[in-house]
């Protein structure tokens, strides 16, 4: 079965957040599912340079403004079409914001170029590859469903959407609907209108054939005014065609075992080596080496819906019970700010690293004792399942994946050896405090402690399930389809 995978970022090649890991690992784990993938993707200069051979599979004297090519090529295991529109994606910045951090004007015209060219792959654009299904990822390929719809063409792919988060959802004016290509009927309510704009996520949601999330929790409360973002009554309307596939990591990328960017490899049968990590991880943060302390960890971006503001409020109850805290990541100034201004006041105590690099992302993994997300809303998370696989302690808030994927530390669970982390609810710094005195109390309970990472580290974290599921709703809508 051939499957279209439309994404905005793809790892290795291109990476802001957990979407590139998904659209990176899905492909090689659907293979053994009989479901062969090629991933569209845009030409930003880290893809294209990263082409030592392509070939041009077709060429447009204009699209959306300038001439443009769709190239063939293999990259790190992955068979992709590269949107090469240089008037486009040839910039300098992350593929949705200039080097100034604000967001390219243009988005719009961008994402739709993309979506554009994915339904013409779909309606036979390349003779010699048309895809059964198309899979859809985030508002940035949502406008191609519709493209489908409106195009009415006799024969059509099915779709699949996959929200990764229902708070990014590519809203711009109606003004736009002409050079889009889209026709005067469809800015309705019926259509891709959303709040007087052009809703790129509403028109995924509305004419995608099937309706994914990321995981079976999230699935369920985006059906609801609190988590709907605005969709909920659309998302009720459609229920019957709402599913929700956990994510799994990429086991390979993710090995404690043959992982060269850790202080000291190793897997379940041998946690104790962990110390060594822990402590390179401690000097790469500035902490005191001490082994007795707890140390929790952060990796993640700095923002509202991650909960770092309740990990800011909690820092002094982290600090009285005796424990260290790492931060790795970037996101809003004030945040950033914050952390910067615990470490200076607690040195020793807090470390502080802005900005993202996989190296230490893969330390933090491998040194950390636990793993802090306190997120208000997530998706599904793949912090927590790198965690597991690595004997960190994920200490979650109890909402979407994170409920999915982690089992609280009950006297039952502990008793049966079952736990895995620990989990709160609601998502406030009261709570998150409880939670972090919790852990720091099972940290000094060795054998809990002990059970716990054994637990996490048996926990199949992998895509061999998700990947069936996958397949299954791939041949759904493909058998259904036009």
């Amino acid at each position: 079965m051939q499957v279209l995978s439309v994404a905005s970022e793809i790892f290795p090649l291109v990476k802001t957040g957990g979407l590139a890991d998904v659209a990176g690992a899905l492909p090689a784990a659907l293979e053994p599912e009989g479901v062969h993938v090629r991933s569209l993707i845009p030409g930003y200069p880290g893809v294209t340079g990263a082409l030592e051979r392509a070939e041009t599979i077709y060429a447009a004297d204009d699209l959306f403004g300038g001439p443009a090519r769709l190239l063939a090529a293999h990259v790190t295991g992955l068979e992709l079409l590269v949107l090469d529109a240089p008037h486009l994606y040839d910039r300098k910045g992350n593929p949705y914001n200039g080097p100034d951090g604000q967001e390219w004007p243009d988005n719009g015209i961008r994402f739709a170029a993309l979506s554009r060219i994915a339904a013409s792959i779909g309606q036979g654009l390349v003779r010699e590859w048309v895809p059964s299904a198309i899979h859809l990822h985030d508002w940035q390929a949502g406008l191609t469903a519709a493209y489908l719809h409106y195009d009415a063409k006799p024969h059509s792919p099915g779709t699949v959407m996959t929200v990764h988060n229902l708070a990014f959802q590519g809203q711009f004016p109606p003004s736009l609907l002409p050079e889009l290509g889209l026709p005067p009927a469809a800015m309705a309510i019926d259509g891709v209108e959303y709040y007087g704009s052009i809703g790129y996520l509403k028109a995924g949601l509305r004419f995608a054939d099937r309706i994914n999330t990321v995981s079976p929790t999230y699935a369920a409360e985006i059906l609801t005014p609190e988590h709907g973002m605005g969709f909920d009554g659309l998302l009720r309307g459609r229920e019957q065609f709402v599913s929700g596939i956990l994510n799994g990591i990429d086991e390979e990328h993710w090995d404690p075992a043959t992982d060269r960017l850790i202080a000291a490899r190793f897997d379940r049968s041998c946690i104790e080596v962990r110390a060594g990590n822990k402590e390179a991880l401690q000097l790469r943060f500035g902490l005191a080496t001490d082994q007795r302390a707890p140390l929790f960890a952060v990796v993640s971006r700095l923002t509202w819906q991650k909960g770092m503001d309740l990990l800011l409020a909690a820092v002094p109850a982290l600090l009285a019970a005796g424990a260290q805290l790492a931060v790795l990541g970037s996101g809003e100034p004030w945040i950033e700010a914050g952390l910067r201004e615990a470490a200076f006041t607690h040195p020793g105590r807090v470390g502080c690293i802005l900005g993202y690099d996989e190296a230490g992302a893969h330390l933090l993994q491998a040194g950390t004792d636990a793993l802090l997300v306190p997120s208000r809303f997530e998706p599904c998370g793949l912090t927590q399942l790198c965690a597991l696989r690595y004997g960190a302690i994920p200490v979650v808030a109890r909402v979407g994946g994170l409920s999915d994927t982690v089992i609280d530390a009950s006297p039952m669970a502990l008793a049966a050896g079952a736990a895995t982390g620990v989990q709160f609810q609601p998502p406030s710094s009261a709570m998150l405090e409880a939670a972090i005195r919790r852990t720091a109390a099972l940290y000094h309970d060795h054998v809990a402690w002990r059970s716990m990472q054994r637990a996490g580290m048996a926990t199949d974290v992998s895509w061999r399930l998700p990947a069936k599921r996958y397949a299954e709703l791939f041949r759904e809508v493909a058998s259904t389809s036009i």
